[in-house]
């Protein structure tokens, strides 16, 4: 009989797939201004519930994925967009066929590399203040010059 006292449990360590998708939950989150205990609230989960998903700790299921899609304004895809070339054809190619997966066309380490680095910008807290701002200019036509100024700013650098 095993002794069930001295195992060692390894800590889990999440899959790369939860990573991403509670990544995009935060990102979302985080663009409409809504805390962790709101969506917390709105999807009745506690807000330690909601940051095991956004780190990737706990997996949700479809429902959950279809509930929270919902209650952040977004397609069940969104969760998905992004995801890393290598990451895709894993998720793919799983269980699928026997063959193995061609690489998409046109995808390199370049571009997951800026990927990354996008997505590290649409981490900062400023990226979402000003973004937040952006969208709470009311007149398209004021929005579209802000944006106009912003795009030639950076261009002169």
């Amino acid at each position: 009989m095993l002794d069930s006292s001295n195992v060692i449990h390894e800590p889990r360590v999440p899959d790369p797939v939860d990573v991403h998708v509670g990544a995009r939950l935060r990102l979302r989150r985080n663009l409409i201004g809504m805390s962790q205990d709101q969506l917390g609230k709105a999807s009745d989960l506690t807000f330690q519930q909601i940051q095991k998903y956004e780190r990737g700790a706990n997996r949700m299921g479809a429902s959950r994925l279809f509930q929270m899609a919902r209650i952040v304004g977004v397609p069940v895809s969104y969760f998905f967009d992004g995801m890393s070339p290598e990451l895709t054809s894993v998720v793919i190619g799983s269980g699928l066929s026997d063959a193995a997966q061609a690489p998409l066309e046109g995808a390199t380490g370049e571009q997951t590399m800026q990927s990354d680095e996008e997505e590290r910008v649409m981490r900062r807290r400023e990226t979402m203040s000003l973004i937040r701002a952006y969208y709470r200019i009311a007149d398209p036509k004021q929005r579209r010059k802000v944006y106009e100024l912003v795009k030639s700013m950076a261009e002169t650098e």
